[in-house]
């Protein structure tokens, strides 16, 4: 991992990444970006389609210079870019304020230590292998990201009434026979568990387009992508997976043109990924269509990037 001198450097270079790829939501210049056109090529079309008095998309497809089916691709990545560049903004705006130095590794309270069914009954991992093939740039800066840490307080507030406290008793009932199986085995069983949950959008349940849910709101209304994580993640953390082993990544969806959230647990065969969309855990190295934007735990965030200097594809923090 390549990272600068200090945690502040790394977080203004990272916030830098950021803002570059929030200004590449062009058709043209995702096009040129997923290799589609050269930037001549781009040039060259842009000129032809204003003459012939064509938007870009219709141009391409008009005269057979890009297939259909890329323009239309793209045109919905474009309209994702759009629709979550306010939510970027807004991350962009808080942390150029100062106020993201202020949460530090270490600061968020371990919530589901208090529902502990083991303790240290794995051992931290020895290294992180590139998720998806990406290469990764870590900040320990996370006031910013507000959804996971008001997550925690209202998850930790929960558990001091009798509603929240019988939730998650009932779910560490069920967790109780995991404790003795190996990493690989236990992450498989609760990534079961926790899909048996129904599926339900934020929109329905909350009102709005992006709320991270405690475990006891997950469990008592369902929830979406987001929220299976969070509670697969709960589970881990209560069964003693240590912290460095688990994250929550947020990817684009290439199927789908969608921004999407899954667990990452870094077992001793690999990181594997805990996802409702696949039916069972599924090791990293064997999915191809999901292209990670960030990941995160409770001492610290990574920005994923393409190798070689390409450039990935921003998200607001769920779909």
């Amino acid at each position: 991992m390549t990272e600068y001198k200090t945690a502040d450097k790394t977080h203004k270079g990272i916030l830098s990444g950021l803002k570059a790829r929030l200004h590449r939501n062009k058709l043209g210049e995702l096009l040129v970006q997923d290799g589609h056109l050269t930037p001549d090529q781009l040039q060259y079309a842009l000129v032809q389609s204003r003459d012939s008095g064509q938007r870009l998309g219709h141009y391409l497809i008009n005269t057979n210079y890009i297939d259909a089916s890329i323009v239309r691709k793209t045109l919905l990545e474009q309209f994702a870019l759009r629709f979550m560049t306010t939510a970027v903004t807004v991350f962009l705006s808080i942390s150029s304020m100062g106020f993201a130095k202020q949460a530090r590794a270490g600061t968020i309270k371990d919530v589901p230590s208090r529902m502990a069914v083991a303790f240290n009954s794995v051992t931290p991992a020895s290294h992180h292998p590139k998720l998806f093939g990406s290469v990764e740039k870590q900040s320990k800066s996370l006031k910013a990201f507000t959804k996971w840490t008001g997550m925690f307080s209202r998850f930790d507030a929960a558990l001091n009434n009798s509603y929240g406290q019988k939730s998650m008793n009932g779910f560490r009932s069920q967790l109780q026979g995991l404790q003795d199986l190996p990493l690989h085995k236990m992450a498989s069983k609760v990534n079961d568990l926790v899909n048996k949950v129904r599926y339900v959008t934020d929109s329905r349940n909350y009102g709005k387009t992006d709320y991270w849910a405690t475990p006891v709101e997950f469990f008592e209304k369902g929830g979406d992508c987001e929220d299976f994580a969070i509670t697969k993640y709960t589970a881990l953390r209560a069964l003693g997976v240590p912290e460095n082993r688990l994250r929550i990544a947020i990817v684009q969806d290439l199927q789908k043109n969608i921004p999407h959230a899954i667990l990452i647990v870094y077992t001793d065969n690999g990181p594997m990924v805990l996802d409702n969309q696949i039916k069972t855990m599924t090791n990293a190295n064997r999915i191809s269509h999901y292209k990670p934007i960030f990941s995160i735990n409770r001492t610290a965030w990574w920005l994923h990037t393409k190798p070689k200097g390409n450039v990935t594809v921003v998200a607001a923090a769920a779909r």
